[in-house]
């Protein structure tokens, strides 16, 4: 798989690279992009098996909020049936394993991961990526991740696990800090099968009984934004080696292309903070919130609609100079030095990080010339 197709007339100043499930995990943790979830009892295998899943990278297959509770036995037939058929596919020759998405699970509850992991054999889980872990809390982290411990050692695989930190033990901000606290220490043992950590937005937002606006992001609700705040303090600080994925956008609202076509020589990034319009008003809102997002640490972000795919990982792309200026940082031993554009200083220590993780999406979603790339890489016909 290559993120950012979109357009196959446009040029990146460094193409994409392509990954799969067998992706190194320092690289794949961030190639997750958009992660578009659906319900566990959907039947899609017949898209993937002719590559035609609309540029969806990684999928969510649901057990637990899509479906309900007396269709999860069938969701799960449904998901093993996908898994051997595809598997199937890889024998016949008729699928690569380089073009089939990242698939994961979602699972209900931890009774349910248990005995879903039961039923699995190695064929369905080599083609399986990982799992989902909602409500993951200090009183069920262990159990989950525990069984994916034994599930991998069991079918000789590398399934990932995908924690969601949500839930009022973290809402709240007197019991924050110790349910923090306690997530990293139970998680650490289990890092090597942690590929993403994903955080419930919409489950914060609810405990205070709020909802963004199409004209909001996630960041303008003060008390899920202080959550948010501290899960990247805990989780995407110096050494701890995670990713934090961003919470979902819940709004979506047909385009054409000819909404896109008098902006293509415009500033994505000064337009959306001008607030000028772009499409419509879901998009735009999407927009902003991804760029807020990438900003400050975020890697990917959860997506209900297939349509986001495309904004959200045009946007994880990097400028020439983000990556001429990580490049120079990466192969400098220390002090600091003038940007290759002497419009700025580049230390090389403090900003030794941020240059890796530039190196890492560079990788993962290409290299653009500017910010004015961005609406051109996202559109899906020739730019002149």
């Amino acid at each position: 798989m290559i993120h950012n197709q979109f357009n196959p007339q446009f040029r990146f100043f460094k193409e994409p690279e392509p990954f799969n499930k067998f992706t190194d995990k320092e690289q794949l943790q961030f190639c997750l992009g958009g992660t578009l979830y659906m319900p566990g009892t959907k039947n899609v295998v017949d898209k993937i098996i002719a590559r035609n899943m609309n540029h969806v990278t990684s999928i969510v297959m649901d057990f637990e909020d899509a479906i309900r509770e007396r269709d999860v036995t069938a969701a799960e037939d449904n998901v093993l049936f996908h898994l051997e058929t595809i598997h199937q596919a890889w024998d016949d020759k008729k699928l690569s394993v380089d073009d089939t998405p990242l698939i994961f699970l979602r699972a209900r509850n931890t009774i349910q991961f248990r005995k879903f992991a039961e039923r699995l054999n190695e064929r369905q889980a080599s083609v399986l990526a990982g799992f989902v872990f909602p409500k993951f809390y200090s009183s069920n982290a262990d159990e989950y991740l525990g069984r994916l411990d034994h599930l991998n050692k069991r079918l000789n695989v590398s399934l990932y696990g995908m924690p969601i930190l949500e839930g009022r033990a973290i809402a709240y901000r007197e019991t924050r800090v110790g349910e923090l606290n306690a997530l990293r220490t139970l998680m650490e043992p289990f890092k090597k099968w942690i590929l993403n950590v994903r955080v419930g937005g919409t489950d914060f937002s609810s405990i205070f009984g709020v909802r963004r606006g199409m004209n909001a992001s996630i960041y303008d609700i003060l008390p899920v934004r202080d959550c948010l705040s501290d899960i990247l303090n805990y989780f995407n600080r110096e050494g701890t080696d995670y990713t934090v994925s961003a919470p979902v956008w819940e709004y979506f609202l047909a385009y054409k292309k000819d909404d896109l076509g008098h902006l293509l020589e415009s500033d994505i990034h000064q337009t959306l903070l001008s607030r000028n319009p772009i499409i419509n008003e879901a998009i735009d809102g999407l927009l902003r919130e991804v760029m807020i997002d990438k900003a400050n640490g975020f890697v990917g972000k959860t997506i209900i609609h297939p349509s986001h795919i495309r904004f959200v990982n045009a946007m994880q792309a990097v400028t020439r100079e983000e990556y001429e200026d990580a490049a120079q940082i990466l192969g400098t031993e220390g002090g600091v030095v003038k940007s290759a554009k002497a419009n700025k200083m580049n230390e090389i220590n403090p900003h030794r990080n941020w240059a890796r993780r530039i190196a890492s999406l560079a990788k993962a979603y290409g290299v653009v010339d500017d910010e004015k790339s961005y609406l051109k890489l996202i559109l899906d016909e020739p730019n002149s």
